[in-house]
């Protein structure tokens, strides 16, 4: 489990860091003790732009959370609102456009990153999850705002009051800059891996944009103002407020959640929502083995929502929970090859018969590298029949040669071709089944996959002698 943990952390890791990479060579190569040539209302205009970029977002993210009843997305959607007052009271505190040196302009500065990472940091609290707080918290919101525009409005009315804090590069900025990053890098750990389980180029797009929100906090905290490499924190705040959330609107006009921002995608909606999560081509093979087969079909979903769960359950990184959703899929349909006679036969198969629909594993691997999967996903597909013991087919595998999906297909399989009624016999009862896993264990099917299982269903196994295994080819 602590190499799960170590590969897990290291992906997201170097994902951040290469989302850093271009953002930090910019200023590095930037570095200089020369002024900007942008004016007071040049730089108003540009905090309104960034303003209304991250008002839209908000709207549109706190609109869906309504929309769904769902409370995550609305505290999502008010951490956007909160930057976006805040920047925008930065930007009407320029000195020199409306009022003169003033402490607002870089309390507001200094606060807009921060406060919107703390909100955005808060809106995975498992009590946020689903309608039950969403009162509440929109009240609490909607408080919040208020308290800001507040604090702005006695700002502007006595800007020799504010104190000019935090100063650039002063012990207030350097809490602020720690603190800030800290939430970003939650933040972006969770916008990785949602990535990492559906591969968008929308949710790779959220990724850097958070990162880019968090990189900006270094120029606008601790470097000199209105330098060429000051600026950049500005441009960074624009740009990352624009790549968080333009997808998160196009996410909203599809009528979807927004995942990354809460990293609340759980893998089962990869095998619910296949095409979106998935790719339009597992759609297209899903459809054509359920115009071969409704039940076979059926089968396969149950199979991949049972091995995402046990494979959650087991602590899986994110792109491994990906692979072993297609694998689960996928992993019969070399019945596609199949005769539909042997395939709906009501009785029990000859021995011919068996093993015809003993090649389904091979046909499988086969119809996907010709589709080009990767090794990882046929892997589970050819060898979802294999056993600890060399007992299975089609490779006769034994103990190590058998990874660990397709030990988790193995048990998934098995339990719900048990559970379910086929044309040639009757569904078993859960206990029933659990009871041949449980036994099996350490023997045929791995006795961590079958333990995971046991706590997902809560079934108490009924322990007797085992029957032939044929029942869940």
């Amino acid at each position: 489990m602590d190499r799960l943990l170590r590969s897990r952390l290291g992906s997201n890791l170097t994902l951040i860091a290469a989302s850093a990479a271009v953002p930090a060579a910019v200023m590095h190569f930037l570095v200089s003790e020369d002024k900007a040539p942008v004016t007071a209302v040049q730089h108003l205009f540009i905090m309104a732009i960034g303003s209304s970029i991250a008002a839209l977002s908000s709207v549109a993210l706190m609109l869906a959370g309504f929309r769904q009843r769902e409370t995550r997305a609305v505290v999502a959607g008010g951490a956007f609102a909160a930057m976006t007052l805040i920047l925008l009271i930065h930007g009407l505190a320029t000195p020199g456009v409306i009022i003169g040196p003033n402490g607002v302009v870089a309390v507001a500065g200094g606060l807009a990153l921060p406060v919107g990472g703390a909100i955005l940091t808060v809106a995975a609290l498992p009590a946020l999850r689903g309608p039950r707080h969403l009162n509440t918290v929109a009240y609490g919101l909607v408080a919040f705002l208020g308290f800001i525009v507040g604090l702005g409005a006695v700002g502007f009315t006595m800007p020799d009051r504010v104190p000019n804090v935090p100063g650039y590069d002063s012990p207030e900025a350097i809490v602020l800059l720690v603190v800030g990053t800290l939430f970003f890098a939650t933040v972006a750990s969770r916008a990785v891996r949602t990535f990492a389980l559906t591969r968008r180029t929308g949710d790779l797009v959220v990724v850097v944009g958070i990162v880019w929100l968090g990189m900006a906090l270094v120029p606008v905290l601790v470097l000199d103002p209105y330098t060429w490499v000051w600026w950049t924190g500005h441009a960074l705040e624009l740009l990352g407020v624009g790549l968080v959330g333009i997808p998160v609107a196009l996410d909203v006009h599809r009528g979807r959640p927004s995942h990354p921002l809460v990293g609340d995608l759980p893998a089962a909606e990869l095998v619910a929502e296949e095409e979106a999560f998935l790719g339009a081509r597992v759609r297209v093979l899903m459809a054509r083995l359920e115009a071969k087969d409704v039940s076979t079909e059926e089968h396969t979903r149950r199979v991949a929502e049972w091995a995402v769960a046990i494979g959650e359950q087991l602590g899986l990184a994110p792109g491994r929970l990906r692979d072993l959703a297609l694998a689960g899929l996928l992993h019969d349909i070399g019945k596609l090859s199949t005769p539909h006679a042997i395939l709906t036969k009501p009785g029990r198969l000859t021995d011919f018969e068996m093993k015809v629909i003993q090649r389904h594993p091979v046909e499988g691997d086969g119809l996907l590298r010709e589709l080009g999967y990767p090794e990882q996903i046929r892997r589970g597909v050819r060898g979802h029949h294999e056993r600890l013991d060399g007992s299975g087919y089609p490779d006769g595998l034994r103990g190590d040669a058998i990874d660990l999906e397709t030990r988790i297909l193995a048990v998934a399989d098995v339990w719900d071709a048990l559970v379910s009624p086929r044309v040639y016999r009757g569904a078993w009862t859960p206990e029933r089944a659990m009871g041949l896993l449980v036994d099996e264990a350490g023997t045929c099917f791995d006795a961590r996959c079958v333990e995971a299982l046991r706590a997902l269903t809560g079934v108490a196994p009924e322990l007797r002698d085992a029957p032939p295994l044929a029942d869940a080819a």
